[in-house]
């Protein structure tokens, strides 16, 4: 019997139109159908180019539809909350981008909405699905450095290095922009690959506190983070240090290195263009030299795209209609959506209070 396509609604026409629909239109259980964007004729130029039936700049509209049993949700982060709950109470199920929203209060509500109205929340943790990502994990699982003795973590990007890239919501703290959010996967990453944390510690900077308005050209002032320093001390009482930045010029890029007592695994991407693909792995056993170690075949994308985003997130998709079909909050759900969250907050509040916090247990 052949299986029925899931009607998916995309809220969002960035992020959205870039990966989402074309993510969604790979996978073989669901359909565009419906299309949200603010400015209405820009909703209807993205559905007419997809081939959604319809487009409207009201998210009531959307949600009214028959055709729609489900929506992504990739606008900014501000606009998560209201939104989400709108999706939720309307019986949708929903696929929500990064950072969940912009409280663990409000992830949390989110999470008991979901569990009252049955529907299926999953947030968009991509690296969870990239080929060498779960290649690395399985080393991890098999004791590949035995006895953890140090976790090493530096995400050193150059996206906002220009001090003349354009003011936005991404400038603006209480709107959730920073690198901190924008690159939030670490904290699901650090959770899934080695536990949850015990303690944390945060330094957080703004280097670029000017930003001309694309409007005026007048300088408006930043207050969001672009460079994080954290310190997290794992249940397992392993020490994992976490560097972010997104100001850094010909930054080494996104590479995490794990020391135990047993050797040394090491995966790492150069590109500052390419966050999915150019993850290699490398391993080391007690002092002798990293020598790469391929991925399996088994574990890589069936098929590859232009845009390396769209493969994981089809994989996302297909977890996404898992959990819709069996009816169950599967990892990575909004537990783990909360948990993200929870350390963002945590982040902050070190950062402010200039002090080392404890990490409660959910």
């Amino acid at each position: 019997m052949a299986q029925t396509s899931i009607g998916v609604a995309v809220v969002g026409t960035g992020f959205g139109q870039k990966v989402h629909i074309p993510g969604l239109q790979a996978h073989h259980r669901t359909e565009v159908v419906a299309v949200w964007n603010r400015d209405r004729a820009k909703a209807q130029q993205v559905a007419d180019d997809c081939g959604a039936g319809f487009a409207s700049d009201r998210l009531t509209d959307i949600l009214a539809q028959d055709s729609v049993q489900a929506v992504t949700l990739a606008t900014p982060p501000f606009a998560h909350y209201d939104m989400a709950c709108e999706i939720i109470r309307a019986g949708k199920h929903l696929l929500l981008e990064k950072p969940v929203t912009l409280s663990v209060g409000e992830a949390k509500h989110l999470q008991s909405l979901a569990a009252e109205h049955d529907v299926a929340v999953v947030p968009d943790f991509e690296f969870r699905y990239i080929p060498a990502w779960q290649h690395f994990a399985e080393l991890l699982v098999h004791g590949a450095v035995g006895e953890k003795r140090l976790v090493k973590i530096d995400w050193l990007a150059s996206s906002r290095a220009n001090s003349q890239r354009a003011w936005n919501w991404y400038a603006q703290k209480k709107l959730g922009g920073g690198a901190l959010g924008s690159i939030s996967h670490t904290f699901d990453y650090v959770n899934w690959l080695f536990g949850p944390a015990n303690n944390i510690s945060a330094t957080l900077s703004t280097s670029i506190t000017q930003r001309p308005d694309p409007d005026t050209g007048e300088m408006k002032p930043v207050d969001s983070d672009d460079v994080c320093a954290i310190a997290l001390t794992l249940a397992s009482s392993t020490l994992c240090q976490i560097t972010l930045s997104a100001v850094s010029y010909a930054g080494r890029g996104h590479w995490i290195e794990v020391y135990g007592d047993k050797g040394t695994l090491v995966i790492g991407n150069p590109s500052q263009t390419d966050y999915v693909n150019g993850f290699k792995v490398f391993a080391s056993e007690q002092g002798g030299e990293l020598q790469e170690v391929p991925t399996p075949e088994r574990l890589n994308f069936p098929k590859v795209y232009s845009d390396g985003r769209i493969a994981p997130f089809v994989r996302v998709v297909n977890h996404w209609v898992s959990c819709i079909e069996t009816g169950r909050a599967i990892a990575p759900s909004m537990a783990e959506g909360v948990y993200s969250q929870l350390l963002m907050d945590l982040t902050h509040r070190s950062h402010e209070g200039k002090t080392q916090l404890s990490v409660p247990n959910l």
